[in-house]
């Protein structure tokens, strides 16, 4: 089984992305994908975006993450 998790784009240069995931800032890969931008919602999986999510499903997500690792 794979897991991905949501990320929000920051900036883009080239073929790579700085996204934020809960704040915490990493670099991707673009190379899957297609006309992303700054602001779009991205799955992440193994350093590349392999979709584009739509705000609300990767909200969802996210706060299901926070509260998994709130209840540790």
């Amino acid at each position: 089984m794979c897991l991905s998790i949501p990320a929000k784009i920051i900036s883009i240069e080239d073929e790579n992305a700085i996204v934020s995931i809960n704040g915490v800032l990493i670099n991707v890969s673009l190379l899957l994908l297609n006309n992303v931008s700054p602001g779009d919602f991205v799955l992440i999986h193994s350093g590349f975006a392999i979709e584009i999510i739509d705000r609300e499903e990767a909200e969802k997500t996210l706060d299901i993450v926070r509260h998994m690792r709130s209840s540790k």
